[in-house]
């Protein structure tokens, strides 16, 4: 099923961002992507009824102001927002940080890693999971 919704990116790592751009890019992922910079923005944006809701959120857990953990808990209450689809995209392998995101409902948990192949791995495991919509050849 193709879906031209939008991606959602929180994520507070500039480095992260582009890798996570690039990776889509290259993929020819036609999902525009927004890009903001920790929960709290996610929360507005999300919010703004002028925007259309993502069709995945790829969310950072490690953020100044809202970390990923505390947006979980809110999406996961709103009855408008909770059946958006998470992955998170962290550098956190804590055993509570994975705990308190499944308990969260998030449809996956990946580590970020650390060469730019591999993160056009993980970038290409989410679209094909989620049948993002590709630019045509």
């Amino acid at each position: 099923m193709k879906n031209n919704r939008p991606i959602l990116l929180v994520e507070d790592d500039k480095i992260d961002a582009m890798t996570v751009k690039r990776a889509i890019k290259d993929l020819k992922i036609s999902n525009e992507l927004t890009h903001v910079c920790n929960g709290l923005e996610a929360l507005e944006h999300l919010k703004n009824t002028s925007n259309e809701n993502p069709c995945i959120i790829l969310l950072d857990l490690n953020m100044p102001k809202m970390n990923g953990i505390e947006l979980l808990k809110i999406l996961k209450a709103d009855g408008s927002l909770k059946k958006i689809p998470v992955v998170v995209l962290t550098t956190s392998n804590a055993e509570k940080d994975k705990t308190e995101s499944f308990n969260l409902s998030v449809a996956g948990y990946m580590l970020k890693p650390v060469d730019y192949k591999q993160f056009v791995e993980v970038i290409k495991d989410i679209n094909l999971y989620w049948s993002l919509s590709e630019i045509p050849d």
